[in-house]
């Protein structure tokens, strides 16, 4: 371990039923690397395996099993400022309605870890089928736990988001770090084929780079038909009403066959509406640029306005990239900026019916009080 910076939360002081009980549980010793060689000693609770990715923050209180399920999350070490995890359990894979399961975005974990402060074997929920760390283990995630959270959470503040590497029984050089930001992270997350639900007068096209579940509820909820295509997928000589185009993982920047047909349906003028990537898709389609947040906006509590408004939201938000609304036209407006940093929200057209959102009004965990947006593109379809 020469010349690694080494965080150890054994030195700090933690209570004493917590340090009791990770000593009584069968745990193997964990440590997360980062890239700049700071160490965080823990104890594995998931599966027993070493990996590596790119270690973000997520700042909600709650929706662990959403937040793990979120195709955002692919190929990330997820790192929960909650201090405790696993204390109402997940619930069931068998609850499904069109095809969808109502309690996950997606079918699978896609976060290549957790990390906790806490984590609790004991769960109580009425919705309750299983532990967390079962879960890990049947999806063969890894996860860790006794780490100093806060101290993680101020380091990739003041250094921004970096890759790490989480190794079990101290065995830090099993596996090499990773750069995500080369990689088109969306295609290992979006559908294969063209996938249709629902019915209705109105059809809409949901361009998928790594859609959370949620938004096909909502969809199909206010009505119409959903057809879920594949993010390269070529749609224009489809027949559709609109445009959805969906959240996902990683660099807007790798999805340049994405941008060539969203660019191609503007000029149809036919209602688009992207949601997180997909509103940085919108934008790049439309010439402009985006750029890497510093250590990106994931949470439940990200605070939007309206601009040209004191209309204020908390959001649900799993963002790495942001908008240079400065890199757009004068035929673009800012409609959301972020009360923290000052970053782009959201962006529509002045003439034309063309707008996106950085943040999620239809998410199953999270605040809900912003779904107007997306229900003003269901009334103009």
């Amino acid at each position: 371990m020469h010349g690694f910076l080494d965080v150890n939360p054994a030195n700090l002081i933690l209570k004493k039923s917590y340090t009791l009980y990770i000593n009584m549980r069968e745990t193997k010793n964990a440590v997360l690397v980062l890239e700049d060689g700071t160490i965080f000693r823990g104890k594995s609770f998931g599966f027993c395996k070493s990996c590596s990715g790119e270690v973000v923050f997520n700042t909600a209180m709650t929706g662990y099993p959403e937040s793990l399920t979120d195709p955002s999350c692919q190929g990330q070490i997820l790192v929960s400022t909650f201090p405790l995890l696993g204390n109402y359990g997940v619930p069931p894979k068998s609850a499904v309605t069109n095809g969808l399961n109502d309690y996950f975005e997606s079918d699978q974990i896609h976060c290549e870890a957790v990390v906790c402060q806490e984590y609790s074997d004991e769960y109580s929920h009425w919705l309750a089928d299983k532990s967390l760390a079962e879960w890990l283990n049947e999806e063969k995630v890894v996860g860790i736990c006794g780490i100093d959270t806060r101290a993680l959470t101020k380091h990739l503040r003041e250094n921004g988001t970096m890759s790490g590497k989480i190794c079990i029984e101290e065995k830090p050089d099993d596996v090499p770090f990773v750069d995500l930001n080369n990689q088109n992270l969306a295609d290992k997350v979006s559908c294969k084929e063209v996938v249709t639900y629902g019915e209705g007068d109105k059809t809409v096209v949901l361009l998928d780079c790594g859609v959370q579940n949620s938004i096909i509820r909502y969809l199909l909820a206010r009505g119409v038909k959903v057809v879920r295509v594949p993010w390269n997928y070529d749609f224009s000589n489809m027949e559709y009403d609109g445009l959805f185009i969906s959240n996902g993982p990683g660099n807007p920047d790798n999805l340049e066959e994405a941008v060539a047909h969203i660019r191609k349906a503007m000029e149809q003028n036919k209602p688009v509406c992207g949601v997180a990537m997909g509103n940085q898709l919108l934008a790049k389609a439309a010439r402009g640029k985006v750029s890497k947040l510093k250590y990106g906006h994931r949470s439940h509590n990200q605070p939007v306005r309206m601009v040209g408004t004191n209309s204020c939201f908390i959001t649900t938000q799993s963002n790495g990239y942001t908008i240079d609304f400065n890199s757009l036209d004068e035929n673009w407006e800012q409609s959301f900026v972020n009360l923290n940093d000052g970053t782009n929200e959201g962006i529509k057209h002045k003439t034309k019916p063309f707008y996106g959102i950085q943040f999620h009004p239809e998410v199953f965990s999270g605040s809900d009080k912003s779904d107007f947006i997306l229900d003003n593109f269901i009334k103009i379809l």
